[in-house]
């Protein structure tokens, strides 16, 4: 089942079970989707390639997490939270998140294949890091393992 026809389920399963935070949340994708979608006509794309369904979410996953950090900061747990439910909702589509140690790993060894070793290197191993990892985890992880490894 395409990720559009699986939003597309939700919604109506959200709709049926009265569910105002799922309904909303899945709304949201979709309309991001299909904004998406129409951006990459021009170019003479029919429908959005896996990728780009992706990267529509790990950008909503992204914000989220900023807004979760944000409310944090400005002590509106009640915003955060349902951040956080909308997160949580966001996150059954992206792909499984790996582990810390699964990450640290894939780093390892985009560093040792690029030669990093001060944090001068950091570009050289950012990329083909956030290549490899789009998706499967939080950028801001990234970036702090490489800053952390290259630093030591």
């Amino acid at each position: 089942m395409s990720l559009k026809d699986q939003i597309g389920e939700d919604i109506k399963a959200a709709m049926k079970s009265k569910d105002k935070i799922r309904l909303e949340t899945v709304r949201s994708i979709k309309k991001l989707l299909l904004e998406k979608e129409v951006s990459v006509r021009p170019a003479g794309q029919e429908a959005l390639t896996e990728e780009q369904e992706m990267e529509v979410l790990v950008q909503l996953a992204k914000q989220r997490r900023d807004s979760i950090e944000q409310y944090r900061q400005a002590k509106r747990e009640d915003l955060a939270s349902q951040e956080a439910q909308e997160l949580a909702i966001i996150e059954e589509y992206l792909p499984q998140q790996m582990s810390d140690e699964e990450v640290s790993a894939i780093i390892d060894q985009i560093i040792a294949q690029a030669g990093a070793t001060t944090a001068k290197d950091m570009g050289k191993v950012m990329g083909p890091a956030m290549q490899q990892l789009k998706g499967k985890t939080d950028g801001k992880k990234v970036q702090e393992m490489v800053k952390a490894k290259l630093n030591s």
